[in-house]
């Protein structure tokens, strides 16, 4: 049950009324939207038999295939390095040393403010690198540095006097950062980072543009191979569900990670014995 804190209060009868007015209103509209949708797929023929059975062709299903692993192993490869590159910069701009503070700052915002695609394009026509590693260059260098950002403003979010403790206890900065603020920091840096890998998960997408042989690259030839009209409708129908279930099972497994980290013997409270009478120095009492 919902509790009131200094942020909320919890809502009164009236309030609770409104409330569910409000989302029988939204669901009505929402149904409505979607039945004027079907309804113009329907009345444009788009679930005829004809527009469906090239799908069972195993040749179609093979090339789909092929194009999901393809969109997975850039988007794995993509994920890896921006975390790893976002770390990197995240690092350089919380750096005592101005030099690698400004360099660091500099690449952040350059490669923030670069439009993905002008970037992938740059690197396959200008740098002449091939299609996979072009697309996974780019979407790094603009995942990386949004996930700096990211990593950068969870540290600073971090209570201050936990740093301050771990230093009076005699911990250098890298052990402060690695023992006490990181793992704080992750827990509420956490839906921020799978949100920006969601991000790169569709933006793969931008692959086919330069010929890269993903998920979308295979939808399209599959669409203008096929001898009816408006063939696309029923690719994009194919292939939408399939990028929203995996963005759906990477917010599923964020909230499973988030889950379980609440559950670690780690993090878990620790029962401290009760104080026992000690023997008591000698002197005045």
């Amino acid at each position: 049950m919902t509790e009131s804190t200094a942020l909320y209060d919890l809502p009164g009868p009236h309030a609770r009324r409104r409330h569910l007015l409000y989302g029988l209103a939204s669901t009505v509209v929402i149904i409505a939207l979607a039945g004027w949708i079907l309804y113009l797929l329907f009345d444009n023929d788009q679930f005829t038999s004809t527009k469906w059975s090239p799908f069972l062709y195993q040749g179609i299903q093979e090339l789909l295939l092929e194009g999901l692993g393809n969109t997975l192993k850039a988007f794995a490869y993509a994920a890896v390095l921006s975390l790893a590159l976002g770390a990197v910069l995240a690092t350089g701009r919380l750096s005592e040393h101005r030099a690698l503070r400004w360099i660091s700052t500099l690449l952040v915002e350059f490669f923030r403010a670069m439009p993905v695609l002008v970037m992938i394009f740059f690197i396959f026509v200008a740098l002449k690198v091939q299609a996979l590693p072009a697309l996974v260059a780019g979407l790094t260098l603009y995942n990386g540095s949004v996930l700096a950002e990211v990593f950068r403003t969870g540290i600073h979010a971090v209570a201050r006097g936990q740093g301050e403790a771990a230093y009076a206890l005699g911990m250098r900065k890298t052990q402060v950062m690695t023992y006490v603020l990181a793992p704080q920091a992750v827990r509420a840096m956490l839906p921020a980072i799978i949100s920006q890998l969601v991000v790169a998960l569709k933006d793969t997408s931008l692959g086919f543009l330069i010929t890269y042989e993903e998920f979308l690259h295979a939808g399209k030839l599959i669409a203008s191979n096929l001898d009816y009209d408006l063939p696309f409708i029923p690719v994009v129908l194919v292939i939408s569900p399939i990028y929203i279930g995996m963005c759906m099972l990477l917010s599923w497994f964020a909230t499973w990670v988030a889950r379980r980290e609440r559950h670690s013997p780690k993090t878990k409270a620790v029962d401290v014995a009760p104080a026992e009478p000690q023997t008591l120095l000698p002197g005045p009492q």
